[in-house]
């Protein structure tokens, strides 16, 4: 009989909402025996120890939406679902918590533990939120982060935790060139030793084909091919706000789902951000919506420098963007204090709705 998951995706076939992808059917395969493994217990009714799965391959193959369908059809009821750049801002925020916290304030948090070590305490509180954790786009650039991973994850598997993990490159490739990366290396071991490692690495990029199909510049009287395009890159994948740690701020974008964020114009461009939080964005996602983008008026002028930094930000980086906007990129900042200097922006708005952008943001090396 077939798997939960397996069904999921043959429906979705059938819908016309996923295209048949001979690329994926190992890793529906690797997923269904997960999902198998995990609905099983040992004979006097203990948890045996399960072999995860660590998706990985380029972007657009589909690697998200395929943990998806596992996350939903897990027969485990204690399962968590997050991007790992957000876990990993939680277990440094609990790390925190325990070196910060006097005795009584860590019990509140953590239970009785022995010592001042926190990775034991902070996983044995996550394995006790959830026995399966499903990690979308690992990748790893913090020495901080490096150097955490091996001893959590450790940890984490000696409770019998299993994870799914997507990310971009192969175990091997996490970390590359990184300082210190030989105490990282043990993480790797790990993650191989407990997992099935599954390439996903089909020719066709579905997420660049969908973007230059709709397009990424939408006027004010398509907000219905904007939100059906937002709607189809997530696929299924649920929202959830994103902070980010900018010179010890908590920049919080509201709308995001695994690489993807979604904010409006006012919300980027009419509070007071800076180069070093834009900066910060385009490093976490790799396409971001801007929406309601106005034409600016000689009082707006502020909102048009951040944008001017925003865009310059997005550009660099190589992140996509797909905008819901008052007119063309022209016609947005016509007159008033730094027009001149807007049509370096034009330019580039220009330039990143090309198809030939697309193709060459898409091959950004995304950090692993």
């Amino acid at each position: 009989m077939p798997s939960r998951i397996a069904r999921a995706y043959e429906n979705r076939l059938k819908q016309g909402l996923l295209t048949r992808d001979p690329a994926q059917k190992t890793a529906v395969a690797a997923l269904s025996r997960l999902e198998i493994d995990l609905g099983k217990r040992k004979l006097f009714g203990g948890t045996p120890e399960v072999r995860g799965v660590y998706l990985w391959g380029p972007p657009g193959r589909g690697k998200s939406i395929l943990m998806d369908l596992f996350f939903v059809c897990a027969p485990e009821p204690r399962k968590t679902r997050a991007h790992f750049h957000a876990f990993m801002a939680r277990v440094h925020d609990l790390i925190r918590q325990w070196r910060e916290g006097d005795r009584k304030a860590r019990q509140g948090v953590f239970g009785t533990h022995k010592g001042d070590d926190p990775i034991g305490p902070v996983a044995a509180l996550i394995a006790s939120e959830a026995r399966l954790l499903c990690f979308d786009e690992l990748q790893v650039t913090d020495i901080a982060d490096a150097m955490i991973l091996g001893r959590l994850f450790d940890a984490l598997f000696e409770k019998k935790v299993v994870v799914c993990i997507t990310s971009n490159r192969a175990p091997d490739q996490l970390y590359k060139d990184g300082i210190n990366r030989p105490l990282f290396t043990p993480f790797i071991d790990r993650i191989v030793d407990r997992c099935e490692v599954v390439a996903l690495s089909g020719a066709r990029d579905w997420r660049l084909d969908r973007l230059k199909a709709s397009g990424v510049w939408h006027d004010a009287g398509d907000r219905a091919g904007f939100e059906q395009l937002w709607d189809d890159l997530r696929g299924g994948m649920p929202e959830c706000p994103a902070h980010l740690e900018v010179l010890g701020r908590d920049v919080r974008v509201d709308r995001t789902a695994g690489g993807l964020a979604r904010a409006t114009f006012d919300q980027l461009c009419d509070t007071p951000l800076g180069p070093q939080d834009y900066l910060a964005v385009a490093r976490r996602f790799h396409t971001v919506f801007i929406e309601d983008i106005p034409v600016l008026t000689p009082d707006r002028r502020q909102a048009a420098r951040r944008f001017v930094t925003l865009i310059d930000a997005l550009y660099e980086a190589r992140t996509r963007i797909v905008v819901l906007a008052a007119g063309a990129p022209q016609t947005l900042y016509p007159a008033g204090d730094g027009a001149f200097e807007f049509e370096r922006t034009v330019s580039r708005l220009n330039e990143m709705s090309s198809a030939s952008w697309l193709e060459t943001a898409a091959d950004r090396s995304d950090p692993g």
